[in-house]
């Protein structure tokens, strides 16, 4: 199924103006099948980390939505496809936004200088935004405070060396 007639000239052009080999080759399975599964990845790619090739193309600039599918074992599993193309940045600054200091006096306002994970007071300067959810699963969100949380630099660290660590409601 080849995309091509589908997409806007500017968007296939950004497409193709990655050459980084990960995300290259999840931008050209998309352009070229629709979408393309972690299995796929996995398998096809030997990507281990599936997850993390879909944040290689959204670093880029490039809206990527996540969906299920049936894997071969027949168990769900993850496939990426591109999402709303008017979240793309075509720009050379494209991909991820930095965060502003409104949205942090916004959370610091809401929950104090509290770290979100380990519940203690830490300094202002000492805390850093973080996604909610992480950018690698849902790529880059609205700018609206409640899609960000405040975390102290050991437990940004930590969430990184666990994952799982940081899922709370």
């Amino acid at each position: 199924m080849d995309n091509f007639q589908q997409l806007p000239d500017d968007f296939i052009q950004l497409c193709r103006s990655v050459t980084a080999k990960r995300p290259k080759a999840v931008i050209d399975h998309i352009l070229q099948y629709g979408f393309i599964t972690t299995e796929e990845l996995k398998e096809r790619y030997g990507y281990n980390h599936p997850p993390r090739a879909a944040r290689d193309v959204r670093e880029h600039g490039i809206p990527l939505e996540t969906f299920r599918v049936t894997g071969s074992d027949g168990r769900r599993i993850a496939a990426y496809r591109f999402g709303n193309l008017t979240k793309a940045r075509f720009s050379r600054l494209s991909g991820r936004t930095g965060l502003s200091k409104q949205i942090k006096d916004k959370l610091i306002n809401k929950s104090g200088c509290k770290c979100f994970i380990y519940l203690e007071e830490v300094d202002e300067r000492e805390l850093q935004i973080d996604h909610r959810v992480p950018f690698e699963v849902d790529g880059e969100p609205e700018l609206e405070s409640e899609n960000f949380m405040l975390l102290c630099g050991s437990a940004n660290r930590a969430k990184w060396e666990h994952p799982n660590f940081a899922k709370r409601e």
